[in-house]
């Protein structure tokens, strides 16, 4: 008798408006990495993996925002592209002092113990503002949150229709208080001491070629230890849990 599949953990989505923004699976593309030569930004997988470990809210118009610097509400204007059903609902001022608040346009629920980690897009820069980071406790919460940035100087930023303005992931945040930072001498632990001195030479070795043009060094660009989940000088089992890319999955449709 074959075992009936379990369901996938579900991230429930409840819109409260009749046109609420679009949520995609976060992407890996940011324009700054794009601009270095080769995107070289794009070899360091902690950025990509951040990138897309969560999925992002989108701005359904364009607008611009204006600070004064003033400590009022009044003291932040804003201006849609064009005319747009509910704006002002979407983004306004709220909180004062320069911090601009934008409406997701859902509800969200997730699993026991999980709860919704807020913030801007990761690895996203925007220059004159700054994202502010939230955690929601959203397998209870009967009420919708907002995502708010903060302007660092008097003056204009624009976000563009598409644009995210909100990235979300989920976190099992309660277990995060049981653990218990220890200090440890690497020397305890010969089997990881020997691992990183292998890693450390061939750091040193391959860097010293690279500075003096050795071809081999130049043709492999850069070491693919971590990008591929390899140990150096095979000094122990590769993990077989590594993950190079992360596909969210979109939202659907639910009854």
């Amino acid at each position: 008798m074959s075992t009936p599949p379990v369901a996938p953990p579900q991230l429930e989505c409840f819109p409260l408006t009749g046109r609420p923004p679009d949520i995609v699976p976060g992407r890996p593309q940011r324009a700054w990495m794009e601009a270095f030569m080769d995107r070289h930004p794009y070899r360091c997988l902690p950025l990509t993996m951040a990138n897309t470990s969560g999925w992002e809210i989108l701005c359904p118009v364009g607008f611009t925002a204006e600070w004064d610097g003033g400590t009022s509400i009044e003291a932040i204007k804003f201006y849609p592209d064009h005319p747009f059903p509910e704006f002002d609902d979407f983004v306004k001022s709220h909180f004062t002092r320069g911090i601009v608040t934008f409406h997701a346009g859902y509800l969200f629920r997730t699993p026991p113990g999980w709860s919704m980690f807020t913030s801007g897009p990761p690895n996203h820069v925007k220059d004159g503002i700054q994202a502010l980071a939230g955690l929601v406790e959203t397998d209870w919460l009967p009420f919708p949150f907002t995502m708010n940035w903060m302007f660092t100087r008097p003056g204009r930023v624009r976000f563009a229709k598409g644009e995210p303005f909100c990235f979300i992931t989920l976190m099992q945040d309660k277990l995060l208080q049981e653990f218990q930072p220890v200090s440890r001498m690497m020397e305890s632990d010969p089997e990881l001491m020997g691992q990183y001195e292998a890693w450390r030479s061939s750091r040193t070795d391959f860097n010293a070629r690279l500075g003096a043009r050795d071809p081999d060094a130049i043709r492999e660009a850069w070491q693919r230890y971590y990008f591929k989940g390899e140990i150096p000088d095979e000094l122990g089992q590769a993990p077989q849990s590594h993950v190079n890319k992360r596909r969210m999955k979109a939202i659907r449709l639910g009854r």
